[in-house]
């Protein structure tokens, strides 16, 4: 397949401190000892000082050609890049986590970015302690020589997710089993607009992997297994966020990630912690790249993603953010990506063990913007070491802040620096909400419904006089989002608002007695009532899910256990970030819904339950009966079969 003719879409016309947070806690995947270097390269910064950059440098008055904005973007960002010294393009090149910047940091590195990682939010974690910390961030920007401003970035990967309060919808998983890419293209305006309101509208989303392995501790951030719906799904999302109704804000801004293979690496691959497939090493061949790999980069990008993330993951052994032929001549060169790459968390250390060498290899490979989140003056000082030594050229560096500068100027970012404090209103807005809870009650897959005595656990039948619901699952909005939700790992019990399937069924069944015992110990029990076993992985994130045996935990199973000897009739919902290996509870439950993470609006699992809605939804992933029938690649060469294809889905 050929991408030199893809088309990609121009926006130029479109136009509170708190404690370092545990946010990607132990993910920077090596920590160097660079001290020595860090001492040589401080001596550097005032040795090189004027390399590259004996441009005036006093105020440029108002009528530079690069703030009007009525100007062609090209000509503003020629003119913006011709008045720039060498510290304010490598400026342009760093991106520091907010945990990390001190006052004046901003101003002093000339940032380009600033970001929030996983739980990287301010305290109190509101929408105006958000816009106040932005604002800030921002005003320090336009306050250097240039004033150009900072793009922050966030990982708005299923709504707002640092932000308490917001609609988180679901993980891209159960989007993928709803299959439904105008849905999809509405939950992402939503995203844009509920993330615009904290001042942010760069986001680390799509995620366009294709997950090949259920082991991976990233799977739910993918669609499908299918390169197809990948496909489609991640340039729906593209178009909904770019295509936001932001009001006053700057155009939000997209990432297709993570470039490339992440999702196809081989088990015990990977080097960093005790990760198993995370940040591990992906073997194929230009077929497998051309034909499933790139395919949902390139609908991405045409649908107007102006960013790509590189992956922690190797090609064939070679680590993305040093892989020059993947990111510069295929990305930048087939594909015509004219925004700008930037780095995963840290990714660039990962290159090489050699601080030094590990800069050079990665920025002549063709990442333009370095995510270091917590160190930037030793990059700074690496980077003008490297341009003295010509070890990365003059043109390389002008490349790259093109590419930002021009991101910038198309989002209006210039023009509309700051936040609109009137979106507020617009954070978990009714149809926000009534949006995430339609995505939920399609993302929902029936995978058994057994009749028992000629009668079927689901849906739940009209008349019901009592209803037993069991499990923690059932009353916890934590392990309804899983990962990536106020936190980089999640956390269990009531981190945001939202409703659980055990208020949404008390608020469906008012005259119904609904008996909940956590644990599943109920006495006097009725047999021949329905129970509702709501089964939960515990939340995890990236490597840190990397699991071996894909069981649900030890509790879950026997909870299982104890209640299909009280009941007949047993409805499984089963909470998760992939297909689980359920043995057991296969034959233990009548009925079975895969209801992954459905997020904040739990009332969308009921709506199914209950037999409001029919389930829609379909497997994104074959569904393995055991580890050993993996990867899933033994599934698409029929050498396995699963024990549910993807594509399976039951009706009622």
């Amino acid at each position: 397949m050929s991408f030199r003719n893809i088309r990609i879409v121009d926006r130029a016309s479109a136009l509170n401190e708190e404690p370092k947070n545990k946010n990607r806690a132990g993910r920077s995947p090596l920590r160097f000892s660079i001290s020595l270097f860090a001492i040589c390269a401080c001596a550097a910064l005032v040795l090189l000082s004027s390399c590259g950059s004996s441009k005036k440098t006093e105020q440029p008055d108002s009528s530079a050609l690069y703030k009007k904005a009525d100007a062609p973007v090209a000509q503003r960002v020629d003119d913006l890049l011709s008045r720039m010294t060498l510290e304010e393009k490598i400026g342009q090149m760093t991106q520091l986590e907010k945990n990390s910047v001190r006052s004046g940091d901003v101003r002093s590195f000339m940032l380009g970015s600033v970001l929030s990682g996983g739980g990287g939010s301010p305290k109190p974690n509101t929408v105006v302690a958000w816009c106040d910390m932005i604002d800030g961030f921002q005003k320090e920007a336009l306050s250097t020589r240039l004033g150009i401003p900072v793009l922050y970035g966030t990982d708005s990967v299923h709504g707002h997710n640092n932000l308490r309060g917001a609609t988180i919808f679901p993980h891209n998983i159960g989007l993928g089993a709803a299959n439904d890419p105008a849905l999809v293209e509405k939950i992402a305006a939503a995203a844009a607009v509920e993330t615009a309101a904290s001042g942010a509208l760069w986001t680390f989303a799509p995620c366009v992997a294709l997950a090949r392995d259920p082991r991976w501790g990233r799977t739910y951030e993918s669609f499908s297994q299918d390169s197809r719906i990948v496909a489609s799904l991640g340039a729906a999302f593209v178009r909904g966020w770019v295509a936001a109704d932001v009001g006053s804000a700057a155009l939000p801004v997209a990432t297709a990630k993570h470039y490339l293979g992440d999702g196809g690496t081989e088990w015990a691959s990977s080097r960093s912690n005790n990760y198993k497939l995370d940040q591990g090493n992906t073997i194929g061949d230009d077929a497998y790249l051309r034909n499933e790999l790139l395919p949902p980069y390139a609908d991405a990008l045409a649908a107007g993603a102006r960013t790509v993330m590189t992956s922690f993951s190797s090609w064939n052994g070679l680590k993305m953010h040093g892989h020059k032929k993947l990111v510069t001549d295929i990305l930048k060169g087939e594909l015509g990506f004219s925004g700008f790459v930037v780095s995963d968390w840290a990714g660039i250390d990962q290159v090489h063990p050699d601080y030094y060498r590990a800069v050079v290899e990665s920025v002549n490979a063709g990442i333009d913007m370095n995510m270091v989140p917590y160190d930037a003056r030793t990059y700074i000082a690496a980077m003008k070491k490297a341009i003295e030594a010509k070890d990365i050229p003059l043109k390389r560096i002008d490349d790259a802040v093109r590419r930002i500068l021009t991101v910038k100027f198309e989002s209006g970012l210039f023009e509309r620096p700051f936040a609109d404090r009137t979106l507020a209103a617009r954070v978990r807005a009714p149809e926000h909400l009534a949006l995430a809870r339609e995505a939920v009650a399609k993302s929902l897959v029936l995978l058994k419904n057994e009749a028992v005595a000629g009668t079927a656990a689901l849906p739940i039948p009209a008349d019901a006089v009592r209803i037993y619901v069991a499990g923690s699952g059932a009353d916890d909005i934590g392990l309804q989002c899983g990962g990536w939700t106020i936190e980089w790992q999640g956390r269990t019990g009531d981190i945001t608002e939202g409703t659980t399937l055990l208020e949404a069924l008390r608020a469906r069944y008012p005259e119904t007695e609904i008996v909940y015992d956590r644990s599943g110990n109920f006495k006097d029990a009725d047999r021949n009532a329905l129970c509702i076993a709501v089964t939960s992985e515990p939340p995890y994130a990236e490597g840190v899910g990397d699991t071996a045996n894909l069981l649900l935990p030890t509790s879950e199973r026997l909870l299982v256990a104890r209640v299909s000897e009280q009941f007949e009739r047993v409805a499984l919902v089963v909470y998760s970030g992939r297909p689980v290996v359920l043995g057991e509870l296969e034959s233990a439950a009548s009925s079975i819904v895969a209801a992954w993470l459905p997020g904040t609006e739990g009332a969308g699992v009921v709506d199914v339950l209950s037999g409001d809605r029919s389930p829609t939804g379909t497997l994104p992933f074959d569904w393995p009966a055991s580890v050993e029938q993996l990867p899933v690649g033994r599934f698409i060469s029929g050498e396995q079969k699963p024990l549910w294809p993807v594509g399976f889905g039951l009706n009622w």
